[in-house]
This record gives structure tokens, C-alpha cells and sequence, in this order.
């Protein structure tokens, strides 16, 4: 029995390594998906499909997380969604790099907790640093990097 083609999801509205990932999914001819909640420019591709989905907390990553299947690939900062993508068997990176794995997303989890508490008590927190180039390097040495463990997986 064949397995189905790794399959790559981004959550697009705030992502700032799209067109990385058009040019690694087309490296490699992985279907993409760009879930956003407003119409969004993508290439010409019949590789790349632009997903919008309704305005509304979590409305796209619901769709994400209802699409993705084992071995596929999500790219996303939101750590929830992460998590859901890893239960469902698939990967999950964010756009700087950092591979949300089954040993480090409860530790994701319960850092965005304990952020949210503190910010609920009026403490300014700095947000995340400015995102740079290494990030994006990083970045693409990352998603090759599962690319590669999922297609010898599957091999």
C-alpha cells in the first residue's frame, strides 16, 4: 500500500517564510496549502492552493488541524495548533526554526500559560525578538530536515 504525498499547511496570515516554503514545496512537489482568513497572493501553481476561511479566532487553524494527516507538515507559531497537528501524527515548525516536537510542546504549552498569566496582571512582557535572517535560515535547514526524515519514513 502507497502512502498519501506529504502534504505542507501554513498558517498564513502572519507568516514571514512563505515564499521559502513555495520554493522548498516545489523542490520536492509537496501540495501546498496557504490557510489565511483574507485573500492572500500565492504563485501560479497547481501545486499551491489558497485556502480562506472565515473570519474568527481559530478558524484557520481549525481547518489546519481537520486537513492535516500523519507525515504532513505544518508551519505555524500558534502552539495549540502545533499540538494538534502533532497528535494527528503530523510535524509542526515555526517560522523560526523551532520544530514542535511530542517532547517539547508540553513545555511550549505551559510556557504560552504561564506568559498569558503574566500578562493578565499588567506586566509588559517584550513580545518576541524582531525576526532576522538566521531565523529564516534556520528556518529552511529545519523544514528540509523533516522533509527529508518523512519521505525516508515513508520510503
Amino acid at each position: 500500500m502507497s502512502l498519501p504525498p506529504i502534504q505542507v499547511f501554513i498558517d498564513a496570515d502572519a507568516c514571514p517564510v512563505k515564499d521559502e516554503i513555495y520554493k522548498v514545496a516545489e523542490r520536492y512537489g509537496l501540495k501546498t496549502y496557504v490557510v489565511s482568513n483574507a485573500f492572500m497572493m500565492i504563485p501560479r501553481s497547481p501545486m499551491i492552493e489558497r485556502v480562506v476561511v472565515d473570519a474568527g479566532p481559530d478558524v484557520a487553524d481549525d481547518w489546519i488541524a481537520e486537513h492535516v494527516a500523519k507525515g504532513d507538515v505544518a508551519i505555524t507559531n500558534d502552539i495549540p495548533l502545533a499540538e494538534r497537528v502533532l497528535k494527528a501524527g503530523g510535524h509542526a515548525v515555526a517560522p523560526n526554526g523551532r520544530p514542535f516536537t511530542a517532547d517539547s510542546i508540553g513545555s511550549a504549552i505551559a510556557q504560552r500559560a504561564l506568559m498569558a498569566q503574566i500578562r493578565s496582571t499588567g506586566e509588559i512582557t517584550g513580545g518576541p525578538k524582531p525576526f532576522d535572517r538566521n531565523d529564516r535560515s534556520r528556518f529552511l535547514q529545519a523544514l528540509d530536515e523533516i522533509i527529508q526524515k518523512e519521505r525516508r519514513r515513508r520510503a
